[in-house]
Parts: structure tokens; sequence; C-alpha cells
């Protein structure tokens, strides 16, 4: 029996730009849903959930971040933004809303294809390579076979990328690891352009962990290198 392809929601106001995507998504094998408002985008996720969502920021009736803020309530959808805005605000706003990545227009689709396939791969249930579990500072555990995390026995709600990202880190504590290092091991591709997607899943998983214990962010920014979880602390 053929494997089941993948869902992908096209969202997007534009006719022209939602039947070039889906064209072009239909041709790499994925099955393809369209909305062209963020009410109709919510509620065909909602009535056919799909595996992931491309999600134009400029939308009639709800903008694409009221979008992403209403899916992130109720799913872990994986998200791509679209947006043909040149303000760094709002690329920073979808990402700290739970986006996984973003895509500015106009776009290759050579590279949005990529994008897809990598946020689709990490969204497979499956372990990262390496230690089944681990532990830090302020009881902090991570568990890589249920992929959970808690603190002292408090489940941390982790979005497949926060907790791939907390993995990566943790796995390799002590070591600087570059922006472009984690771009290819959590997000999945080779990405020399624009980082700040790191930067923002960063910053909302350090918020993650000092909610429940400040003890247990052992997370440190290292000026002009990357990140690193602090040995010493664990």
């Amino acid at each position: 029996m053929a494997e089941k392809a993948q869902r992908i929601l096209v969202v997007d106001d534009e006719p022209a730009v939602v039947d070039l995507l889906a064209y072009n998504l239909r041709k790499a094998h994925y099955e393809v849903v369209t909305a062209f408002t963020g009410r109709q985008a919510l509620e065909t996720a909602r009535l056919n959930p799909p595996d992931l969502v491309l999600l134009d920021l400029m939308l009639p009736e709800m903008d694409g971040l009221d979008v992403c803020r209403a899916l992130r309530r109720e799913s872990r959808v994986p998200i791509i933004m679209l947006t043909a805005r040149g303000e760094e605000i709002d690329r920073v706003v979808g990402l700290e809303l739970g986006a996984d990545d973003y895509v500015s227009k106009p776009f290759s689709l050579r590279e949005l294809l990529a994008r897809v396939k990598a946020v689709l791969r990490r969204a497979q249930p499956e372990s990262p390579a390496g230690s089944p579990s681990l532990s830090g500072p302020g009881g902090l555990s991570l568990d890589t076979e249920q992929r959970t995390a808690d603190i002292g026995g408090t489940a941390l709600e982790l979005t497949r990328l926060e907790f791939d990202l907390l993995y990566a880190l943790l796995n390799n504590a002590g070591r600087v690891l570059s922006r472009a290092r984690l771009l290819e091991e959590v997000w999945g591709y080779d990405y020399a352009g624009d980082t700040r997607a790191v930067d923002s899943a960063i910053k909302r998983l350090r918020a993650r962990l000092r909610a429940v214990d400040p003890a247990a962010d052992g997370i440190e920014a290292v000026r002009g290198l990357g990140y690193k979880f602090k040995r010493e602390q664990i």
C-alpha cells in the first residue's frame, strides 16, 4: 500500500500565489488544501487537519499572526510563515508566536520546498540520535524516546522544535554551537542567510525553562559565536 501523502494547507489571499504553490507541492507528491482568508484557514485546519501550514502574513479578516496564535493554542502543527514585508519585527513576532520557520517573498521554489521537507521531517516522532535521556540543572530531564521534558517532575510543554533545540544544546553541554550548526541539526537544512529563527527559538525556550525554574536555564549566548549549555551547571 502506498504511503499516504502529507497534507499541506496553503494560506494566501493572492490566487496566483496559491496556484503556484499548490501546483509545485502536488508535483512534489504532497496533498494540498487551500484557504484565502484567515478565518477560512482556521476552519479548514480544524475540519481537515494538515501536516504543515504555509501561512501568509497579510490576510483579510484575520492576519497571519492572529491565525498563527490561534493555531498554536489548538495544535502543534508545523507552520512556515510567508511574508512580503521588509520589517524584521513581523518575522520575529511570527517566530515568537510559535511559527517554525519563515520564507520571504519573492522566494525560490527550490528553497521553499527544501524548507517544507525539512520541517516535515523534523515533525516526525523520531527520537534524536544519541543518549535516550539527558539531565540538566534544576532537575531538568529529557526523555528522547517519549520526547518529553520536565523540571523536577513538572512537565515542560515544548514544541517539537523546542524539544530538539534543547536536546541539541544539552547533548553538547559545554560546547558552543553556532547558529548555522543549530539550523542544520535542529531545523534540518543548511542556510547561510538570516538566522533570526534560532535567536527567537532560543528566547522562547529560555522563557519556558525559567517559567518553571530559573535554575534550569543553563543556556548561554556566546557573543559572535552562538549558544551553549553551561556544562558546570550539570
